[in-house]
């Protein structure tokens, strides 16, 4: 994955691979008539990891299936907030996030495109590694049935 040169708020897409895909909970609640195009792509160097009813990205050796998300540029600010808040990030680099949000190159019909995209801070991404359950094929919409295996999280 290639980080940004900055990762300010600049407006741009988000990369979504969870529950913020088109047809899933989190879509309808937070993006619904709020986006400008919604198309299938890849964020290439990454994992995906089973979480309680939602799912974990952290880089590594494979690729995410998910969506581009392109926002109308009057609606940016405020998801950009709203999401931020979902995903319980509270700022770069600080210890209590969940996800960090940082700008990837993710593979959309056959171009790279620079996205926001959430993946699990740190602290999260070591006990994944140390203990988590990837999900085979890097897509979370096709994951198999089975219980969910939560990770522990250390305070």
């Amino acid at each position: 994955m290639t980080p940004a040169a900055s990762t300010a708020e600049a407006p741009r897409p988000f990369f979504v691979y969870g529950t913020l895909r088109p047809g899933e909970r989190y879509h309808r609640r937070f993006l619904r008539g709020r986006t400008v195009g919604e198309r299938p792509a890849l964020l290439p160097g990454a994992v995906l990891y089973d979480g309680p009813g939602y799912p974990y990205a952290t880089a590594g050796p494979g690729t995410v299936t998910g969506a581009l998300i392109e926002v109308a540029p009057a609606e940016h600010g405020e998801l950009l907030g709203a999401l931020d808040e979902l995903e319980e990030y509270i700022g770069p680099g600080h210890p209590r996030n969940l996800y960090d949000r940082v700008a990837r190159e993710v593979a959309v019909q056959g171009a790279a495109v620079l996205a926001w995209v959430y993946l699990a801070a740190p602290r999260l991404a070591r006990e994944l590694l140390a203990g988590g359950a990837p999900i085979p094929g890097g897509d979370w919409l096709s994951r198999p049935a089975g219980p969910v295996r939560p990770v522990p999280r250390t305070p």
